[in-house]
């Protein structure tokens, strides 16, 4: 979005998902198995990270 704050997310092997900092590429990676990133979509479609 030209905001500087951007997300790299990587589909892996068994249907692992990658997330990292796209400006840290040397940085650390946070990996979610797939029911994991299906209920993090889920929280976020319906609002559940949105601030109060």
């Amino acid at each position: 979005g030209g905001n500087g704050q951007c997300v790299e997310v990587a589909f892996l092997d068994a249907g692992l998902v990658a997330v990292r900092d796209s400006k840290n590429q040397g940085g650390p990676v946070l990996i979610f198995t797939p029911g994991e990133w299906d209920a993090f979509l889920g929280g976020a479609k319906d609002g559940e990270f949105e601030r109060p």
